[in-house]
């Protein structure tokens, strides 16, 4: 059975790939490829704040803020990048206070179309029987 890159339920994905010409620099380019998405993604979205976590076992949180976690996943050479909703227990606390998850949806829908167009490279066509995806790089 094939599969495809994890990212967490829910998240706005984007799609990249990390180009590794030589196997042994492959932990060295992961790292490279964590901290060019933190920067851009603190760019891009100032309320982002480092956090080093992870989102079950495949899906590494970079960032965090009040609402979201952003993220990356890998699967060979595939990369997901995501953000998602938190889904923490100091999240939902805040939320049994103070209703967060309105909130987060409506600012995860309005940074959607800058999302994608900042980190997709790829789109997903689809999914096959097997659970392999199947991505079209987007033109330049």
């Amino acid at each position: 059975m094939g599969r495809s890159v994890s990212y967490p339920a829910g998240s706005i994905v984007a799609f990249t790939v990390l180009e590794v010409e030589d196997s042994d620099d492959w932990e060295f380019e992961y790292e490279w490829l964590r901290d060019d998405l933190r920067e851009r993604a603190a760019r891009a979205f100032p309320s982002l704040v480092a956090h080093d976590g992870w989102r079950g076992r495949e899906d590494r949180i970079l960032m965090r803020n009040a609402y979201a976690d952003f993220g990356v996943s890998s699967y060979g050479s595939l990369v997901a990048v995501w953000i998602a909703e938190r889904d923490d227990g100091s999240y939902w606390d805040a939320e049994w206070r103070t209703a967060r998850s309105p909130r987060a949806q409506r600012w995860l829908q309005q940074i959607a179309p800058r999302f994608d167009a900042l980190f997709g490279v790829y789109d997903c066509l689809g999914h096959m029987s097997n659970g392999e995806g199947v991505y079209r790089k987007r033109a330049a």
